[in-house]
């Protein structure tokens, strides 16, 4: 694992993100939000939540899936939204409010280390958090220990190897291998969502069911400029890390952008790996 970025601690949550943090990181998240909630309701139905129930995002940026969950958990249910950025805590907060969402909080927090009860979840999530940190078994740890004996821990996590673009340009093959090389800085591993059936097995979960999703996105979806969106939020670390140079980086975003215009053009950017699993009851 190399270190963190300088002027960062281990201990600090927000120094083993890969993305960093930023305001365009941030838009690029609200953004997300909507790109995958399709996919996320999927799990979210899976499981099967209730009115009543309580639900815990973690890592839940500025919007997440706290949406989601306070329409499936209402009337009388609790959601709450944890983030490490106090930013992002804020405009979770915001969000919620201007929703006018019903028994959400949100929280500032350490995903690896919550200090919340343990038990206190009908199902604990995260999206896209596993793939962003050197030690995702520390955080799959901390929701088995949230999630109540015979709640549900589930998830959507990527993975960027199977990225197609066609016909390719140099330009996207090359902010790939940027890509990869930077986001594997401090150990998150861009491969990470064919990992998860194995994570949530070695937790100690049970009735663990992975469906394996592969978006095709048409010209103008925000969707499809997601590689280049990810490598313009590492820009700073991958100038830092002398992987590209300013220059560089301008003419491939460009180009690539440029691309990814032509509606002949197919862009498949990841697979998303849905995951659900059930705490032994006896736990």
């Amino acid at each position: 694992m190399e270190p963190p970025p300088r002027g960062a601690s281990v201990d600090d949550p927000n120094a083993v993100y890969a993305l960093g943090s930023s305001s365009g990181e941030s838009a690029r998240l609200q953004r997300q939000a909507s790109e995958l909630a399709p996919d996320s309701a999927v799990v979210l139905d899976r499981v099967r939540l209730r009115p009543g129930d309580s639900a815990i995002d973690l890592g839940c940026g500025p919007r997440g899936v706290i949406d989601l969950l306070a329409e499936r958990v209402a009337p009388g249910g609790r959601v709450v939204g944890l983030d490490a950025d106090p930013a992002h805590v804020a405009m979770a907060s915001e969000f919620a409010a201007s929703q006018g969402l019903s028994g959400v909080e949100i929280l500032c927090g350490d995903a690896r280390q919550t200090g919340l009860e343990s038990g206190s979840f009908d199902l604990v999530h995260a999206r896209t958090l596993l793939i962003t940190v050197p030690e995702p078994a520390e955080v799959l740890a901390e929701m088995v220990r949230l999630a109540r004996p015979g709640g549900w821990v589930a998830g959507l996590e990527p993975d960027t190897e199977a990225a197609i673009c066609h016909p390719p340009p140099p330009a996207f093959d090359r902010l790939c291998e940027i890509f990869t090389v930077a986001f594997s800085r401090n150990g998150a591993d861009p491969h990470f969502g064919r990992r998860v059936a194995s994570l949530y097995r070695a937790a100690g979960l049970q009735e663990i069911t992975v469906e394996v999703r592969a978006g095709v996105y048409p010209a103008g979806h925000s969707r499809r400029t997601i590689r280049a969106d990810l490598v313009r939020s590492m820009r700073p670390q991958i100038i830092e890390m002398g992987l590209a140079d300013q220059h560089e980086l301008d003419e491939l975003d460009t180009a690539a952008r440029t691309h990814f215009e032509d509606p002949d053009v197919l862009v498949m950017p990841a697979l998303h790996f849905l995951a659900w699993g059930r705490k032994p009851a006896s736990a």
